[in-house]
């Protein structure tokens, strides 16, 4: 589908107003809603290009910037020494609650878009994986995927270091797709496991796959991006949401409609 991804919103939040792009099919009609989180250095151009391709197969995405009470809207970190600072250090500085309330002013956000269905996945990144997992502790989330969150079993997200993400694991109700690097030094093999086990143990719905990659194997700048294992993973993305929060109700016809072929 063609896309329209020059949209953006000053979403209302408790903390403050929240910068959010918006990415969706210009044909007509109303798409399933994606929430999608980015890493720690905010929507960078390969989290807009992930953004792109998903708005590409029918949906709208809400890319917000994660760090709005801490940098001026707009700001982008650099994928470099000192960009990953800035954001790691944001990432402890900003309050847990905030990472919440967040989730649940961008998803009320894309529910009420007139070109939405209302049914809401999420999707995220690293930092934003981990967003991603408390996203879908909100009872109106049909599905997420989760991209080597970090974080989650040392419980270090949020000021403090001290987040309850494993203790909530029982709010998530809709069906998960966990992904992972094999050789991410950021979530070994003992943390995955005890997510692994916290999530069986709660009988949480998900998928599971572990890939022989690096963290960060899905951006496609820099030397640890693995294409081949990333379109598998988009590949499987697509399913979970396509399955479980529907096509959508595109009108036929407009630019992304049917095209005629000449011989």
């Amino acid at each position: 589908m063609i896309i329209k991804d020059t949209e953006s919103a000053d979403i209302k939040t408790p903390t403050g107003p929240m910068r959010t792009y918006i990415f969706r099919p210009v044909a007509e009609g109303r798409y399933p809603g994606l929430l999608l989180y980015s890493e720690i250095f905010q929507v960078t151009g390969p989290i807009r290009r992930t953004a792109a391709l998903m708005a590409s197969h029918g949906f709208v995405v809400a890319a917000p910037e994660i760090y709005h009470e801490l940098e001026p809207a707009g700001t982008v970190l650099a994928y470099d020494e000192a960009g990953a600072e800035r954001g790691n250090k944001h990432k402890i500085t900003k309050e847990l609650a905030g990472y919440d309330s967040d989730a649940r002013a961008a998803l009320d956000y894309l529910k009420a878009l007139s070109h939405c269905t209302g049914k809401l996945g999420v999707m995220g990144i690293c930092i934003g994986g981990h967003l991603a997992f408390r996203a879908a502790m909100n009872a109106d989330v049909l599905a997420a995927t989760c991209f080597y969150a970090t974080d989650i079993h040392k419980r270090g997200l949020g000021k403090g270091m001290h987040d309850n993400s494993l203790d909530r694991i029982g709010e998530i109700r809709g069906e998960m797709l966990m992904i992972w690097g094999r050789q991410d030094p950021h979530v070994p093999r003992e943390g995955r496991a005890f997510i692994y086990n916290a999530m069986s143990d709660a009988g949480v719905h998900f998928q599971w796959h572990e890939f022989n990659a690096a963290h960060a194997f899905i951006r496609d700048e820099g030397p640890r991006y693995n294409p081949v294992a990333a379109q598998i993973c988009y590949g499987m993305a697509l399913e979970l949401f396509k399955r479980r929060l529907g096509e959508g109700d595109q009108r036929a016809g407009g630019p992304a409609g049917p095209t005629e072929t000449k011989h």
